[in-house]
């Protein structure tokens, strides 16, 4: 694709916004979970899930989100947000019978879909990730390999 000026690659510029979009969706959830602890554990017991499965899904989707909006460590955030929406999807959105349910089941495999290519491709030049690259000279194997 084309540059536009300042350097920066119309790619980049749809990466960094379809990233932006991708989080966005679990940072309203897990702010809204946080905002209301005491109704978000009630709900998640109802489930039949324990309060530590409730701390833990706001401390993912609140620090999985901001890895995938800001580009840090996004690679692991976006796997990360993958693997649970497949688990939401196969956990509590199985009963087909119902149209919303078959519709949350078909949104969570489309965004788990979603956070697996950015995984893969990585957050791209306008990124924290890019910009450690670019700084750091040395950086450890593991650490170049997630970046």
């Amino acid at each position: 694709m084309e540059n536009v000026p300042g350097g920066v690659r119309f790619a980049d510029l749809i990466l960094l916004l379809g990233r932006l979009l991708l989080s966005l969706i679990f940072l309203h959830e897990g702010a809204t979970l946080a905002a209301d602890m005491t109704g978000a554990l009630a709900a998640f017991a109802k489930l039949g899930l324990p309060a530590v499965v409730t701390f833990g899904v706001v401390i993912l989707q609140l620090g999985a989100g901001f890895s995938v909006a800001l580009g840090l460590l996004s690679r692991l955030g976006a796997a990360a947000l993958g693997l649970f929406c497949l688990a939401t999807a196969f956990l509590f959105h199985t009963s087909f019978a119902s149209q919303n349910e078959l519709l949350h089941f078909e949104k969570d495999l489309a965004i788990a879909g979603g956070m697996f290519v950015l995984a893969v491709k990585g957050a791209g030049s306008i990124s924290i990730d890019n910009l450690v690259k670019r700084r750091v000279k040395e950086l450890h194997p593991w650490l170049k390999a997630v970046l």
